[in-house]
């Protein structure tokens, strides 16, 4: 099922495109993309609303949990793509990373 998911690396998330982050609220203050939309996994029914319906990149920590954010998403209308790899991808590329606290910003 994933497979058939929209897919695209970390490098391929498009210069002003929504990154919705569905990781935990620990995993989102150690570190996260800069300008990413922090909304758990477990909170997006409820919060569906808050986001646009297309150009969502959906990133968790590997993989998985974005792939059923976005299977979710794309059923209820959002133009939605699974960032393959996640936060650890993203960590490993060098891409920035901000944190909520005075540690230096990581991917747990």
């Amino acid at each position: 099922m994933a497979s058939d998911l929209p897919t695209a690396s970390v490098r391929e998330v498009p210069e002003g495109a929504v990154l919705l982050d569905v990781r935990e609220d620990d995993e989102w203050a150690a570190g996260h993309a800069p300008g990413a939309v922090h909304v758990p996994l477990g909170d997006l029914p409820a919060r569906l609303g808050e986001l646009p319906e297309d150009d969502v990149y959906v990133v968790c920590r590997s993989g998985g949990r974005s792939a059923r954010a976005v299977a979710w998403l794309t059923h209820h209308g959002v133009d939605a793509v699974n960032v393959d790899g996640g936060m650890g991808a993203w960590q490993d590329a060098g891409l920035p990373l901000v944190g909520e606290g005075p540690e230096e910003p990581r991917v747990l």
